[in-house]
């Protein structure tokens, strides 16, 4: 999924600096985002008050949307660099096409992984004809500096280990939790697990120390940590938790996600994750002018141009809590 806002300007991310090295509860309210002309998105990662999570850099959530009468999701053709976009559905498909030539649809509860590497190029679609309703998230995966520039790919999977205790599934998308490992690719220590909760569930999902989480909430009302957390909503967590109280009074749906911290400094400018103002230069007129990052067939409309860049270099600075 791309970030299509037209005033993109560029913010540093990962860092030390920027990590809280201690548990907390930091309630994170969403930005609303128009992607497209009839998607609405909730934007919660990146944040006025935080920029990543472990790798993770980018997460938008969005639905559940009535589309019976709506095109639905409509992306177009967008490049990506430095980075993987995790797309995680809940309810209706999304048609992937990308410059590999690759051509998926992906249903509620399976993954698509597409790697960017040093340069790809995608389209997101509401197939058609489409289901009535469409919630998921798009999230982001920054790559760090030995596998930034690897071959892209893309992969689905249709079948994902889960973890099980009374009231719980949790599917695992990406990483490890609890010695499920899932089949994803991943560069760095990392989870991104989907929790379904049902009515009356208390648990306590193992963690690790090392790490540090958020729990986007998905649907349903849920405690986290005794934190009440509503959908379209994302709770920080920070590190050294060995354990996440979550109890559920009716059925409800979460996104728990973790890594270790992200200790190099990024530069993140509309699709494209860097490391300096001059690569994000590069990387735009590479895809306004030059052939990169690949030609997406088959999309029926223009792909989508790049937002001008600000004319004052962004310089990296991280900040110690």
């Amino acid at each position: 999924m791309s970030n299509l806002d037209r005033q993109a300007t560029p913010s540093v991310c990962g860092g030390r600096g920027f990590v809280v090295a201690e548990p907390v509860r930091e309630l994170l309210a969403p930005r609303r985002v128009q992607l497209g002309e009839s998607t609405e998105v909730r934007r919660l990662l990146p944040n006025l008050g935080r920029r990543m999570v472990g790798a993770w850099a980018f997460v938008d959530h969005y639905g559940p949307d009535d589309i019976a009468d709506a095109p639905g999701m409509q992306v177009p053709p967008h490049p990506h660099m430095g980075l993987q976009t995790v797309s995680w559905l809940h309810d209706g498909e999304v048609l992937h096409r990308d410059s590999l030539g690759s051509l998926q649809t992906i249903r509620p509860r399976e993954l698509g992984l597409m790697t960017s590497g040093r340069a790809i190029s995608h389209s997101e679609e509401s197939p058609k004809p489409h289901a009535r309703f469409l919630h998921g998230a798009q999230l982001w995966v920054a790559l760090p500096d030995a596998h930034r520039h690897v071959e892209p790919h893309f992969q689905h999977h249709t079948e994902l280990p889960t973890v099980t205790a009374p009231g719980l599934e949790a599917t695992l998308i990406l990483g490890e939790l609890d010695g499920a490992v899932s089949p994803g690719t991943a560069y760095t220590p990392i989870v991104g697990a989907d929790l379904s909760l049902s009515a009356g569930a208390d648990v306590r999902l193992p963690l690790e120390p090392d790490f540090e989480y958020a729990v986007l909430a998905m649907s349903g009302r849920t405690e986290v940590d005794g934190v009440p957390v509503l959908p379209g909503s994302m709770l920080y967590l920070g590190c050294g938790r060995r354990e996440l109280p979550v109890r559920a009074d009716g059925d409800a749906g979460l996104m728990l996600l973790g890594g270790e911290p992200f200790e190099e400094e990024l530069i993140m400018w509309w699709n494209f994750i860097g490391r300096s103002q001059e690569e994000i230069e590069a990387a735009r007129k590479d895809w306004m002018e030059g052939s990169r990052f690949g030609e997406v067939h088959g999309y029926a409309g223009d792909r989508l141009p790049a937002p001008r860049l600000p004319p004052v270099a962004l310089k990296p600075r991280g900040r110690v809590r």
